[in-house]
Parts: C-alpha cells; sequence; structure tokens
C-alpha cells in the first residue's frame, strides 16, 4: 500500500490545498516556485540549478470525498553532464493527474483477483493517494512530476564516451576475458 499523504513542512514547494472548500466545480489555478524554493528543489532533485518552475493545476472534487489535481508543469532544469561534467540545461514539460482519497476510504483498498493476486494495470491510471486530515500539499504533487521527467543521465549535445574498453575488444590493448580461462574447461563426469 502506497504511504499515506500528509502535505509536510519540509517539501520543497508547497501549495496547500483544504480539503473541505474542494468543489465540485473544477478551481483553476496558477503556482510559479519562487527562487527560494527552487533552490530547495535543486538541493532535493541534487541538480546544479532549478531555474523556473510553474504550473497550471485544477482541483476538483472527485467522487464523494476524494480530491482530482489534475495539471501541466514546466520547468528548466539544470545538471551536469555525465561525460563531461558541464552544465546541462534540460527543459520539462509535463501533464500530471492525481486522485487524493481520505484514509479508511473504499476507494484506496487495493484490488486483489479470484487467487488473491493484486491486479494492476500498466496503462490504466494510478491508485489514489491516501491522505490523513484535511490538508493535501499540491506541490508535492507538481514537484513529483518534474522529479520523474528529470533525466537521469544528462549529456551534452554531440558528446560521446570514448576509449571504453567494450568498444574494441580486438586491439593491442585489449583486456583477456575474464572467461577466457574458462573456455578450454570441461566437466568431468
Amino acid at each position: 500500500m502506497k504511504p499515506t499523504h500528509q502535505g509536510s513542512e519540509k517539501s520543497p514547494l508547497s501549495y496547500r490545498v483544504r480539503v473541505g472548500h474542494v468543489s465540485v466545480n473544477p478551481i483553476t489555478v496558477q503556482i510559479e516556485a519562487a527562487p527560494a524554493e527552487l533552490e530547495r528543489l535543486a538541493e532535493t532533485w541534487k541538480v546544479l540549478a532549478v531555474r523556473s518552475l510553474t504550473s497550471e493545476i485544477q482541483i476538483t472534487r472527485w467522487k464523494k470525498d476524494g480530491v482530482r489535481i489534475k495539471g501541466h508543469v514546466k520547468a528548466e532544469v539544470e545538471q551536469a553532464c555525465v561525460v563531461t561534467l558541464e552544465p546541462v540545461a534540460s527543459k520539462i514539460d509535463e501533464s500530471f493527474e492525481q486522485i487524493f482519497v481520505p484514509e479508511g476510504s473504499k476507494l484506496a483498498r487495493v484490488m486483489l483477483s479470484d487467487t488473491a493476486e493484486m491486479v494492476l494495470d500498466p496503462e490504466g491510471p494510478d491508485a489514489p493517494e491516501v491522505f490523513v486530515g484535511d490538508t493535501i500539499d499540491a506541490g508535492e504533487v507538481i514537484a513529483e512530476a518534474v522529479a520523474l521527467a528529470i533525466d537521469p543521465y544528462p549529456r551534452k549535445k554531440d558528446i560521446e564516451f570514448e576509449g571504453h574498453i567494450e568498444d574494441d575488444a580486438s586491439g593491442p590493448d585489449a583486456r583477456p576475458s575474464p572467461f577466457a580461462a574458462l573456455k578450454d574447461w570441461k566437466k568431468q563426469d
């Protein structure tokens, strides 16, 4: 089961939503990260810098007592190239959607098949997140969408690794394979 969502005070980007104030009519909110939040996000994501982060979200009631946060986020992130360690800028442009249900809700239960196996549809929607209390932090949802879109291996354009042992194993400087000693080994009965 997923961890419960409590909207922590230590979140690098925060936009708290009171569940009791959410109506069935969608409310659109524009969010732009402040310079201090950008610094905290860069530290959290272990990147060189987060230059900008803007998002437009819609908050609406879902079913009886759930909340749906749906939106789009744009961010500019600067990371270190995995080859040269020079700064690499990347733009992130992602859509996201997350549904929250209160703790103990029937909608948060994991679906099991007749054989007691968990049923997950990889193409289907994510299972609802569980929240505790009366507040959800939409900033955490936005930050998570960006974090999932960050390239884990950023590379400057037209930069390649050179001189790998794997590149050419037939050259004069080639190392012998660790399995070469086993090629003539035969199983004895």
